[in-house]
């Protein structure tokens, strides 16, 4: 019996497609629970033992976009019948809608903040990037480590210095202090990623672009950025993770403008206590503009980190 070094028997396939299967299914119970957590009634989603089987309801995310006050029979009488399916969920609840919440706007300023950060830290960080991988730096390899090492520290360490800081330049509590803060936090993994992306683009592309009449921005914009998309796309997506679930931070320097969802969800109270089905609603949709980005990036992950590799 012969054996083929580059092809996998047909019992290690197996082997790992189960292995695979399982992975998956073990990571996306947590998921699946918190989603299903958001369709369930306060009562179901602190049951014991846990409900599995449950009659689904949207009173989750009735509790997550608006406040609610108890009221009487006599204030439900006053206030005559509910005229929207929202507010029949409330009034079934022995409580009436004061108005919405704050979670519209938390989630506004957490997708002001992602997004705006990952976006100055890709211009930044490839800009860097191409410098140090494209021309005679000098220190290279000193400054190249003490930027990675701004990343090793804990951001605990340096959080009372920054939230002097902030109160000081009137940052705190503000979109563009975050974005900035969040920035530089995410800048140092940019600059490493995108630097070994760029190594891999053959330098003779730009020299032949320079030799056409390019100028070398026209080099870098036409030739590396187009070689470079996966890099990008994969760094972006590392980067808005980050500044997505980001929650010191959040927690220290924010309190009301540019509070994002992570320091918001866990305050979720209902009129009766915690409300684990709105939070867990919250924590939901949360998930879904990092889900849909990554999503949108996925055929630039798939592609090699080799692609346009010159051939000899």
């Amino acid at each position: 019996m012969s054996f083929s070094v580059t092809e996998p028997s047909l019992r290690t396939k197996w082997f790992a497609g189960f292995l695979v299967i399982g992975y998956a299914i073990i990571t996306l119970i947590p998921l699946v629970w918190i989603i299903a957590t958001g369709f369930k009634s306060p009562a179901d989603s602190i049951a014991y033992p846990p409900v599995v089987v449950f009659e689904p309801t949207l009173e989750g995310y009735v509790n997550l976009f608006t406040d609610r006050t108890r009221a009487t029979e006599q204030m439900l009488e006053d206030a005559g019948p509910p005229t929207t399916w929202y507010e029949q969920i409330a009034r079934d609840r022995g409580t009436v809608i004061s108005g919405p919440s704050r979670y519209g706007e938390r989630f506004l300023n957490s997708v002001i903040i992602g997004f705006g950060s990952t976006a100055l830290c890709m211009i930044l960080g490839t800009m860097a990037a191409y410098a140090f991988s494209r021309f005679k730096v000098p220190l290279k390899d000193d400054l190249l480590f003490f930027i990675l090492s701004t990343r090793m520290m804990p951001p605990i360490a340096v959080a009372i210095p920054i939230f002097l800081m902030f109160r000081n330049l009137g940052l705190n509590d503000t979109h563009l202090g975050m974005i900035l803060l969040y920035t530089a936090v995410n800048l140092s993994l940019s600059v490493w990623l995108l630097k070994g992306f760029i190594d891999e683009i053959p330098i003779e592309y730009e020299e032949a672009a320079l030799i056409d009449g390019y100028t070398r921005f026209q080099a870098f914009y036409k030739v590396v950025l187009p070689q470079a998309a996966t890099g990008i796309a994969s760094t972006a997506i590392f980067c808005l993770i980050f500044a997505w679930n980001e929650y010191a931070f959040a927690v220290l320097l924010t309190s009301g403008n540019a509070q994002t969802a992570p320091p918001f969800i866990p305050t979720i109270i209902g009129v009766a206590g915690k409300d684990w089905p709105a939070v867990a609603a919250g924590a939901t949709i949360f998930l879904v503009p990092v889900m849909v980005f990554t999503i949108l990036l996925r055929k630039h992950l798939l592609r090699g980190i080799t692609f346009g590799a010159v051939r000899k």
